[in-house]
């Protein structure tokens, strides 16, 4: 019995160390990588891109990562940045659980088993700028098709986006977005070692990292960093504000915390997770702050002045998912709506209230600024638009009868996540993801969405998108009435440069 157990422990071993001998092995500009690998994927997890934040590092733009000795373990997913998370340990509304840590400036790679000058893809997580992770997405089937996808964390809320006159006007308050850009100059650096192409990055994101997709195509300093772009769900229609607003909202976040006249020393001492809860009822996200982003968006596409690469843009039909289940105040938000746009919403009107005012708020805030952006854009690299509305199998038999926020992430990843069993995914869903999934690969690797739909470049004159929907296809004049009532609402409260 003895002999056998050795004989056993003995061929564990030699698997064992099989097993360790494929483990993918790469060296970047701070030491040696070891990951993991499957049949789709060499994988490397928990990379830093950056210096960890801390102490006088904290509101401060990102430093080079330190080096280390001898092989770095890249086998498991680093923690999530400061955010509030469920007492329950479930995820939050950005999808994130578990550890968090100011020592958070990491990426999830993931790469071809074997090539060389491949696309690659950044993604950009959501999560309203205050919660959400890299870790949380899995790139292995982009790996597959010969995308190399980096997925990162940046910091978030009060962390990621505070100004306040104690930490000086020298650096603004867009931290979140320094560290986008300096996770896409450690691509630019890197990514050659995992089989990448650094001159063909396309910078990709949903709902806020959509938003931070589009600071960063009005950020003249991330220019060359990224070769096309692609924004689901990123709005796009800012307000402008100062780095003086932000420092007053600074300070008052600062006196809420007990400190009313704090230095530098003082504010970074504050607690991470304090802040984070502190944080969390307010909005967050990249802002003019006069030095790294001088204009908003929608200011910079106005004026030609927005990075000219091809974009993907779009939104998706039910977008109103982001008021939640109910609207109890419906009737007090459809006062408020202009009679001139409600006239314009005739049908939705003659549902009700709460009808009338959930495609209003999906048209204001995601499906409008989209189709003007990609007019904004169509005039240098071409801009394809998308209207997403395909409904989940498993969410007909339940009366589901639009796509919430962030639904086409899945598909674009051709990945179910975490609460989806791939039992409850039916043929016609892996359809979906073949098409849009494919639209994405083709886009990262020519800069066209060549993928087995007549996908069209944005033109005003025709004003066609692609519906992702139950009958996919090119729709013109998509809600024109409906998108041209917004424009005429929205714009002028934007500060748009004159034409």
């Amino acid at each position: 019995m003895l002999r056998w157990s050795a004989i056993v422990l003995g061929a564990l071993a030699l698997a064992g160390a099989a097993q360790a001998a494929e483990a993918p092995k790469v060296r970047v500009e701070s030491g040696v990588l070891v990951g993991t690998r499957t049949e789709r994927a060499r994988i490397f997890r928990n990379v830093p891109y950056a210096a960890p934040p801390v102490g006088p590092l904290r509101w401060a733009p990102p430093k080079r990562p330190p080096a280390w000795k001898g092989e770095r373990d890249a086998t498991a997913n680093g923690p999530s940045c400061p955010q509030k998370m469920n007492p329950d340990g479930s995820p939050n509304e950005g999808s994130a659980n578990g550890r968090v840590s100011e020592d958070c400036l990491q990426l999830n790679l993931f790469a071809p088993l074997a090539t060389k000058k491949a696309p690659v893809m950044v993604w950009l997580h959501g999560g309203g700028h205050k919660t959400g992770a890299g870790w949380i997405y899995d790139g292995q089937n982009f790996a597959r098709d010969g995308v190399v996808l980096v997925a990162i964390n940046y910091r978030l809320g009060p962390l990621g986006y505070f100004a306040h006159p104690a930490l000086g006007k020298g650096q603004g308050g867009n931290y979140g977005l320094m560290d986008q850009i300096a996770a896409l100059q450690w691509v630019r650096r890197n990514i050659a070692a995992f089989g990448g192409d650094p001159a063909n990055v396309t910078v990709f994101g949903e709902s806020a990292g959509g938003g931070g997709t589009l600071a960063l195509l009005a950020t003249p300093s991330a220019s060359g960093l990224f070769q096309k772009a692609a924004v689901q769900s990123g709005g796009g229609w800012s307000r402008p504000s100062t780095l003086a607003d932000h420092e007053k909202a600074g300070a008052a976040l600062a006196t809420r915390l007990g400190l009313s006249a704090p230095s530098a020393a003082d504010l970074r001492a504050l607690p991470a997770d304090k802040l984070a809860e502190a944080g969390a009822g307010a909005d967050y996200g990249p802002f003019p702050d006069g030095r790294l982003l001088k204009e908003t968006p929608a200011q910079a596409f106005a004026a030609g002045r927005a990075i000219d690469v091809p974009l993907i843009i779009g939104a998706n039909s039910g977008e109103d998912s982001l008021m939640g289940r109910s609207l109890p105040n419906a009737a007090a938000l459809a006062a408020r709506i202009p009679a001139s746009v409600k006239a314009i919403y005739a049908e939705e009107a003659a549902k009700g209230d709460e009808a009338l005012v959930r495609a209003a708020f999906g048209d204001h805030y995601m499906v409008a600024p989209a189709r003007w952006i990609a007019a904004r854009a169509a005039g240098g690299k071409p801009a394809f638009l998308y209207h997403f509305s395909y409904i989940g199998s498993r969410f007909r038999p339940m009366g589901v009868t639009t796509a919430a926020h962030a639904a086409e992430i899945q598909y674009v990843f051709e990945y179910w996540g975490r609460r989806t069993p791939l039992s409850m995914v039916a043929e016609d869903d892996k359809a979906m993801t073949g098409l849009m999934h494919g639209c994405w690969v083709a886009f990262a690797r020519i800069g066209a969405p060549k993928c087995g739909i007549d996908w069209p470049a944005y033109d005003l004159t025709r004003d066609e998108l692609v519906e992702f929907g139950a009958q996919s296809g090119v729709r013109a004049r998509f809600h024109k009435d409906r998108l041209d009532a917004q424009e005429q609402l929205v714009l002028p409260s934007l500060a748009l440069p004159e034409n």
